[in-house]
């Protein structure tokens, strides 16, 4: 495949392609008589990898070493396989940071809900259940209004 082909099939820049090869990210990628790239079956596989591999926040470096031990040969596995489990556990934490950070929002979110349910309850009781300007202008707003005596907080 060309430069252009394996930038389109997995949605990343010929720079970076270019980049991760000069690195050492992606072995050498076998050219044609012309000296163009092209990338077979193996150079996919790596693309792959390190896409997968970087947007999981595998930093450089970490895969850089991967891919030097993978060169040196079976003697390494158990290197490589070290530095994916450590990489999964930096991964693992990660999500369990974001998840703590999802769960905030969440209950966030769960709070103004049931504060606005709340609050838009005590107007309707206010004034009878009348549908009132003041009313809905305080709910247009993200400030604190003072409606007949009712604050709301947004």
């Amino acid at each position: 495949m060309t430069i252009a082909e394996v930038c389109k099939k997995y949605d990343i820049t010929a720079d970076t392609l270019r980049y991760y090869e000069r690195i050492g990210l992606i072995p050498r990628v076998p050219r044609t008589s012309g000296g163009i790239r092209d990338y077979d079956e193996e150079s996919c596989g790596w693309i792959e990898l390190m896409k997968c591999m970087r947007k999981a926040g595998v930093e450089i470096e970490a895969l850089i070493e991967y891919v030097a031990l993978f060169k040196q040969g079976d003697e390494t596995i158990d290197a490589r396989k070290g530095i994916l489990i450590e990489q999964r556990r930096r991964l693992e934490e990660r999500m369990a940071d974001m998840q703590r950070s999802l769960d905030t929002l969440n209950l966030k979110i769960r709070k103004y809900e049931q504060g606005l349910m709340k609050k838009e309850q005590l107007l309707k009781e206010k004034h009878n259940g009348k549908n009132c300007e003041a009313c809905n202008t305080a709910f247009q707003g993200r400030e604190t209004k003072k409606v007949s005596n009712v604050s709301i907080d947004w």
